[in-house]
């Protein structure tokens, strides 16, 4: 580009430690797109976030895009005006890489994307400051030294389901048909503070609910299923027993029985005794001997 360089963004894109493969290469992906951005190592979890704004300081940059990853899975994403905020703190989800989407697009590199916003931006002002981060972070400045200087690709910023949606798509023709390319990530907005990542809160979400509160909410309710399946076998269980009761008992089975006469109950006060068992006295064996002796002589003779 021959025209001078004035607007001197630059974004410094990196993340945590504990990503996976997807936020790396979502990372990859954003920093192909955007020129002006900038990579630098992965920080430790232990470090306070506040720290970023020195790194940002040290490379030069005056916006930073930080992926923060908790637990292995849950992906938070921050977007700072440094070192003077404000800042915005946003959970990641369906992320969806250019090498995963197998979309037929396909755009120059370095070439200067348009921004789309959705009219709700303009309606809040939560979103309006969110728009003015977007623009100022995502569009690449004109006369870049890493830029070409013309248009064919569109980021679009889309609000559905209190969330924001990124998708980016390639100008094909000159009656303006698109073809998405990717990367595609949905933003759901969790805070926005005045300073740096970090500072007084501007604006918290509502609607917002975390990732932990959402798994809990789902082991619950199938914890609930559960009970319900167990209760209606149970039920299932005690109409069968009453059933087979009402057969085996036959109410016509009675009708000719006439009752007994009451006999006054004879209650004892006093312990029966004892009986006393009389013992067979049993011979001595000497003296058995002797009597079948005797009882033999009296045969012989």
């Amino acid at each position: 580009p021959t025209g001078k360089w004035t607007n001197k963004e630059r974004v410094l894109i990196f993340s945590s430690r504990g990503i996976n493969f997807r936020t790396r290469h979502l990372m990859q992906d954003l920093r192909t797109m955007m020129p002006h951005a900038k990579a630098d190592t992965k920080m430790d979890r232990k470090d306070k976030l506040f720290v970023i704004n020195e790194v940002c300081e040290i490379k030069n940059c005056n916006k930073c895009l930080y992926f923060e990853a908790k637990k292995k899975q849950d992906l938070y994403m921050w977007i700072s005006n440094s070192p003077h905020g404000p800042s915005a703190k946003f959970l990641v989800q369906n992320i969806h890489t250019l090498a995963e989407l197998k979309l037929t697009g396909n755009c120059l590199k370095g070439s200067r994307p348009l921004l789309s916003f959705d009219p709700k931006f303009d309606k809040e002002p939560h979103y309006a400051l969110l728009k003015e981060l977007f623009i100022q972070t995502f569009s690449t400045p004109r006369y870049h030294p890493k830029s070409q200087p013309f248009v064919d690709h569109v980021f679009t910023f889309t609000i559905a389901d209190n969330r924001i949606w990124f998708r980016n798509y390639q100008i094909i023709e000159e009656d303006g048909s698109l073809v998405e390319i990717g990367p595609r990530f949905v933003l759901n907005l969790m805070k926005i503070f005045q300073g740096s990542f970090g500072g007084p809160t501007l604006y918290e979400n509502p609607d917002f609910r975390s990732p932990n509160m959402h798994r809990r909410e789902m082991r619950l309710a199938a914890a609930a299923k559960v009970r319900e399946k167990q209760m209606v076998k149970e039920m299932q269980k005690g109409k069968k027993t009453s059933a087979k009761e009402d057969l085996e008992s036959d109410v016509t089975a009675d009708v000719f029985l006439t009752p007994a006469e009451e006999k006054p109950a004879d209650i004892q006060t006093e312990a029966p005794e004892p009986k006393v068992v009389k013992k067979k006295q049993k011979a001595f064996k000497r003296q058995r001997m002797q009597m079948l002796s005797l009882h033999r002589n009296q045969y012989s003779t």
